[in-house]
């Protein structure tokens, strides 16, 4: 899961047949969602990703660095892997509260952990703006003149895009540099760990056991993103509240049947 937020990369799986491969979810509705229909999925191309409404993409979150985890309650409560939070655990761990031999559990919101420079991105839109990129490039334009271009429109490109906002926005090239993606984000800044099982569940079996299936494992953490009261991201506060998200992805406790529809996104 350790990947970048470059896109959310879409991984279609049914039964034994997989089709696989980087999947830009603003393009599902015109390249995609016939085939996953086709197998099963239920969902529309707007559940998946909608600007202008809760979709599935907004319960879908970068944790710290570059790992990937899921909102699942209104309270912005999330599930990542073991391995992602790892470090966060071992932060909170002492020789008096050994976390990672013991795991970690809060009973209620006052004893969730606040870990500093923990982070969760949220993507707000995703726009195509290779045009834009590549505006003022000749047929007669040298490698290093397209490159200065290139740079220069990127850079007010994403100055324009958050202009008067909270949020964040970077762009970056796909297809060998063919095309160019602009990438709107919402960074929360106060994350606060929830629970974490023992590193003998959690870690059970290593990198090999978490690159194989079946797995062996309970690889999952648990955090919370608190924003302020209006509900946007704000530096640790004992005043933060915990965030109201837009979506939400529900728990399906009746479990799963053999043919079932499953997809799976990485960042």
């Amino acid at each position: 899961m350790k990947q970048t937020l470059l896109a959310l990369t879409l991984i279609i799986s049914l039964v034994s047949k997989a089709d696989e491969g980087m999947w830009l979810p603003q393009l599902l509705n015109a390249m995609n969602i016939k085939d996953m229909k086709k197998n099963g999925l239920k969902l529309t191309a707007e559940q998946i990703y909608s600007v202008n409404k809760s979709s599935l993409k907004d319960a879908i979150v970068q944790f710290g660095g570059g790992c990937t985890a899921e909102i699942v309650s209104n309270q912005g409560l999330i599930l990542t892997n073991h391995h992602c939070g790892y470090s966060s655990i071992a932060y909170h761990s002492t020789v008096e509260k050994d976390y990672l031999t013991k795991g970690f559990w809060a009973m209620n919101k006052n004893e969730e952990v606040y870990t500093p420079n923990l982070t969760a991105t949220i993507i707000q839109r995703i726009e195509d703006v290779t045009a834009k990129v590549l505006n003022g490039i000749t047929s007669t334009s040298t490698e290093a003149k397209k490159d200065s271009i290139i740079k220069a429109n990127i850079k007010q490109l994403e100055k324009e895009a958050v202009a008067g906002t909270h949020y964040e926005s970077f762009i970056r090239p796909f297809f060998y540099g063919n095309e160019y993606y602009l990438f709107v984000v919402e960074t929360f800044k106060d994350v606060r760990m929830v629970g974490a099982p023992p590193s003998a569940i959690g870690k059970f079996g290593g990198e090999t056991d978490n690159w194989m299936w079946p797995r062996h494992n309970a690889d999952f953490s648990v955090f919370r993103i608190y924003a302020n009261k209006d509900n946007k991201p704000a530096e640790y506060s004992k005043d933060n509240v915990p965030y109201t998200p837009k979506h939400v992805i529900p728990i399906n406790l009746k479990g799963y049947k053999e043919g079932d529809f499953t997809m799976g996104w990485v960042k």
